[in-house]
């Protein structure tokens, strides 16, 4: 909310995908419904720093997000490293 918008306004959640179930878990904690949360772990394995600029780039290759959408990423990393953006297209 402080960036004056809400879960449902977020048409994209793309997060860091090192595992899959814990993707799922985020975003059902977050109340993101999976058909808005963009998953490409089964197609390219764990892909580190490079999963969300290749979720994103994929999202408006095929014409899935583009101006105007809102994005929402998150990463892990090591112990309690964590990063967070919400984006407008």
């Amino acid at each position: 909310r402080a960036a004056g918008a809400t879960v449902n306004d977020v048409r994209w959640f793309v997060p860091h995908q090192a595992n899959l179930r814990i993707c799922e878990v985020v975003a059902r904690t977050l109340g993101i419904p999976p058909e808005r949360c963009w998953n490409n772990i089964v197609r390219y394995g764990n892909t580190t720093a490079a999963t969300i600029p290749i979720g994103l780039s994929e999202l408006v290759e095929q014409g899935l997000a583009g101006p105007g959408d809102l994005v929402l990423s998150a990463a892990f990393g090591a112990g309690y490293t964590w990063g967070a953006s919400l984006v407008r297209l």
